[in-house]
């Protein structure tokens, strides 16, 4: 029987190692009900029963939906035993993924707590790429652009930073550099490389109200200036100039998630070197495309 809808919802995420995959697929579920929001509790690093008590103490004190990604099987059971007791749904989250592995491999699991947290050759390449970038952030390029996989472009406020940490976090050497129309372009940036460039916009109105809010810690700034919309819109309008000239592809970020330029910059770069992108104008008009 469905429980009665009410303004929110308690939400309960027992994992065994960061609690990472847990609250992305929890979020991306909570965010299809727009009417209620989510409490989240979230347990990371359960590994033990007496750990296991604790986030049930809490479970029984504030039920609700019950998600989880554990491998030890005699806290599975465990767990799923209380929360029947307690009648309250319980879910492990992998198990259904998991099941059409096996079908379709024809193998059985081997059970790895954390196995995605492996210090593997991967997991040191991100490192690596998280350094880069932080090193070459705000305009601060590599004098080799060859050393980068991808460079942003925008004028302040166009979620560059945000957006060159996430895919360092994903493993690619980014660099990002603040459009000003005063200012020319960096030599590195004017010359062959294999560094993939790519330029941000956003409308306007975004932009300033951003900045506006930046702006409150930002003293020396001339705020008139800072948030003039017809400024901005100049700025944005040099940054097209500039995407068309050099056939860079450009991203309108108004209406999108860091996450989500982070994967349309990723397509992009990966359909040039697959080779299957014309053109940088035709890039442009694929990653905008709502």
């Amino acid at each position: 029987m469905p429980h009665r809808a009410s303004s929110f919802f308690h939400l309960h995420l027992v994992s065994d190692a960061t609690g990472e995959t847990l609250t992305t697929i929890a979020k991306a579920a909570a965010v299809q009900y727009a009417e209620v929001r989510p409490i989240e509790h979230v347990y990371p690093m359960v590994r033990t029963a007496r750990q296991l008590t604790r986030a049930l103490q809490e479970i029984e004190q504030a039920p609700g939906i019950v998600l989880y990604t554990l491998v030890n099987k005699t806290l599975t059971e465990e767990l799923e035993r209380r929360c029947k007791e307690l009648k309250i749904p319980c879910l492990h989250v992998l198990q259904p993924i998991m099941q059409v592995f096996e079908s379709y491999l024809g193998a059985p699991r081997t059970p790895t707590v954390a196995g995605q947290h492996v210090l593997d050759a991967e997991y040191f390449s991100r490192i690596d790429a998280l350094n880069f970038s932080m090193v070459h952030d705000d305009g601060r390029l590599p004098d080799n652009m060859d050393d980068a996989d991808i460079c942003i472009l925008g004028i302040s406020r166009t979620s560059k930073t945000p957006t060159s940490i996430y895919l360092a976090q994903r493993g690619y050497k980014t660099t990002n550099l603040p459009l000003v129309p005063s200012i020319p372009l960096p030599k590195q940036l004017t010359e062959p490389t294999s560094c993939f460039i790519v330029c941000l916009v956003a409308s306007p109105d975004r932009v300033s109200e951003i900045r506006r809010n930046r702006a409150l810690t930002l003293a020396d700034r001339n705020l008139d200036t800072y948030v003039d919309r017809s400024i901005i819109a100049a700025e944005i309008a040099h940054t097209r100039k500039l995407s068309a000239k050099y056939g860079w592809p450009l991203i309108d970020v108004s209406r999108r998630s860091v996450e989500e330029t982070a994967a349309a910059i990723i397509k992009l770069l990966h359909d040039k070197r697959a080779g299957t992108a014309e053109n940088g104008e035709d890039d442009a008009r694929s990653a905008v495309k709502e």
